[in-house]
């Protein structure tokens, strides 16, 4: 979606959260950057627990927490003490929330399609309906390779389409970010 249609997208989502179904935010950076236009999980909190789902129940996990911190964090979100989780991809792997129905990817062009697609798998592991929202930086029209993302269900497909589309990149050097 484009960050103009956000209000259209917020009152999804608010139906979802009031239904008692949790909510996963993921953005790719911890703090603002003054050289990486993205979504970080510091601003993001900010803003969804005092302005855009203020009335819910928001916790914050990274990387840079201390290991029994963020398992604190998950077991509050697992057991629905919290309704809503900012986070970097921590929890791309290994977190198990059936009731879980609604994905936010902010900056969703900073992450490889594979990643999008095992972060996505984080719901919809439930009976209820679930919702992987994308949402660009920007309002530009968004990349190619996030459209396949609305075709392909197979992560082997997505991790082999994104290879071609953006190269095996570099160790050294800047030839790709996602």
């Amino acid at each position: 979606l484009s960050p103009n249609a956000r209000a259209q997208m917020d009152k999804k989502i608010t139906t979802e959260l009031e239904a008692g179904r949790p909510m996963f935010v993921v953005c790719p950076t911890i703090v603002d950057s003054e050289v990486i236009d993205a979504s970080s999980v510091e601003k993001v909190y900010k803003s969804i627990s005092k302005k855009d789902f203020k009335s819910f129940r928001v916790g914050l996990l990274h990387g840079k927490l201390k290991t029994p911190d963020k398992e604190a964090i998950m077991a509050k979100f697992v057991a629905h003490d919290l309704d809503i989780l900012v986070s970097t991809t921590v929890i791309e792997v290994g977190v198990d929330v059936p009731n879980a129905s609604v994905m936010l990817i902010e900056s969703a062009e900073r992450f490889g399609l594979a990643q999008i697609h095992q972060l996505r798998g984080r719901v919809g592991r439930g009976e209820h309906q679930s919702y992987c929202y994308l949402m660009p930086t920007n309002s530009q029209t968004p990349l190619n390779r996030l459209r396949l993302l609305e075709t392909t269900q197979n992560g082997f497909e997505l991790a082999e389409l994104d290879l071609k589309l953006r190269g095996p990149g570099a160790i050294y050097g800047v030839s790709q970010h996602g």
